[in-house]
């Protein structure tokens, strides 16, 4: 009845029974201490094991999985230093922990050290090498392993895809004999971070013809997403039209995914309208900002501000990306005062972090506007922090307007920022000559 009721996230109801129990075995403590666990209330599944009259293996795997998914790394390990007696889940945990907080050589000393290693520990130090970049290392160690399963080809695959290593992923692609959707969704991936999103298509499509192989919700939001890179409406609807077949249509992340799809393959009066009726019962961040960005892409400055405006009507918190489609449909309408007066909410709201596509937005709003002393003083109070990009939107303003004055300054700027960085790059390569 705990158990049931931990599943259903009622753990006031799971408590109730715990205590009402005549009596405890060290199984109904640790099905309590999980059922903090899941449901994030860490200090009371600390408090919990510390009153525990015995205690397993299990109990001490259950509160040290638990300060590991909290990044509490240091009471995990102080906790593991105590244990009598360790399975290979203890020590792959603390590996994993180790791993995930950037202490990889901490994590690797713990893995040498391992009596007995499953595939799924050999696994976990692989991915702790590959999410902190250090590929040599997670391949070497990939290659000594000495069984392999599917999640360790696709952890490889993966960790060269995050780090740019397309080539490497292709290769290792190729070698597999097996590949579930994960794989596939993975490469799909890769070409759409590299812009080769005409060769995620042809993945997607090579998958589907892979014998009782189905597409995830990853896997839809992925090749949609390469479908909107090449506005191609015509494989974007045959995608929708096999959605509509399975249980995804319901999801919102899938669902955001086809109104960018069609919103930028031009059709924004389906994107609203899936919108409006596909998203009845649940609009999310992410589909609200699609759905403004959209606004912004086809010019339609005013709808997009609506669309701000009611989503404060229902509480829904705007964040960094939202006041970036915002600026945009400012900028590309001439909407100038409106557009100003979201960067200054922007500098209000500080749970908002400036990034330099709001910099940039500003920039082009105000040199659309002719307003380029203004745009060029708020760069210069940037100071190093102003980019390239922002400097070089000011350029196109000055250059729109004739303001050779302005232009001149801007140019210079982005002179002496390039002879910065190539003097830069000059100490970067001297500085390695003599390692």
């Amino acid at each position: 009845m705990i158990k049931g009721y931990i599943r259903l996230n009622q753990v006031k109801e799971a408590e109730r029974l715990f205590y009402e129990m005549p009596l405890r075995n060290v199984v109904s403590w640790n099905t309590m201490i999980d059922g903090y666990a899941r449901n994030g209330l860490t200090q009371q599944a600390l408090d919990l094991f510390r009153r525990m009259p015995e205690r397993n293996v299990v109990s001490w795997n259950t509160i040290i999985t638990t300060l590991v998914l909290c990044e509490k790394v240091d009471d995990a390990q102080r906790l593991f230093d105590q244990m009598k007696e360790r399975d290979v889940v203890s020590w792959t945990t603390m590996v994993a922990g180790l791993s995930k907080n950037g202490r990889v050589e901490d994590a690797r000393a713990l893995f040498d050290r391992m009596p007995v290693r499953n595939v799924v520990s050999w696994n976990v130090m692989v991915t702790g090498y590959a999410q902190n970049g250090r590929l040599d290392e997670a391949l070497e160690l990939f290659q000594r392993m000495p069984e392999r399963n599917m999640p360790s080809w696709n952890t490889m695959i993966t960790g060269f895809i995050q780090n740019g290593e397309l080539n490497h992923a292709e290769k290792l692609f190729r070698e597999m004999r097996v590949k579930n959707a994960i794989t596939w969704t993975a490469m799909m991936t890769g070409y759409v971070q590299h812009g080769l999103s005409e060769e995620a298509v042809k993945v997607f499509n090579k998958m589907l013809a892979a014998d009782g192989l189905k597409p995830y919700t990853g896997t839809f939001v992925t090749v949609l997403g390469a479908c909107s890179d090449l506005a191609g409406l015509t494989e974007g609807q045959q995608i929708h039209q096999m959605i509509s077949k399975t249980n995804f249509q319901d999801s919102t992340y899938v669902v955001s995914a086809l109104i960018n799809m069609y919103s930028k393959c031009g059709e924004l009066r389906i994107a609203r309208k899936m919108f409006d009726d596909g998203l009845l019962r649940q609009r999310d961040l992410i589909s609200w900002n699609g759905m403004i960005a959209a606004c912004a892409h086809h010019g339609y400055g005013k709808e997009a501000i609506n669309l701000f405006n009611e989503m404060q009507e229902l509480d829904v918190p705007a964040n960094d990306v939202t006041f970036v489609g915002l600026l945009t449909a400012c900028s590309h309408t001439g909407l100038i005062e409106e557009g100003l007066k979201y960067f200054d909410e922007i500098l209000e709201n500080r749970s908002i972090q400036l990034r330099e596509d709001h910099y940039a937005c500003l920039i082009d709003l105000c040199g659309r506007a002719g307003r380029l002393k203004e745009a060029f003083n708020i760069i210069e109070g940037l100071g190093e922090e102003a980019s390239l990009t922002v400097w070089g939107a000011l350029l196109a303003g000055c250059n729109v307007h004739g303001n050779a004055d302005i232009g001149k300054l801007v140019a210079e700027k982005i002179l002496r920022s390039c002879q910065c960085q190539n003097e830069n790059e000059g100490h970067r390569v001297k500085e390695a000559a003599r390692l």
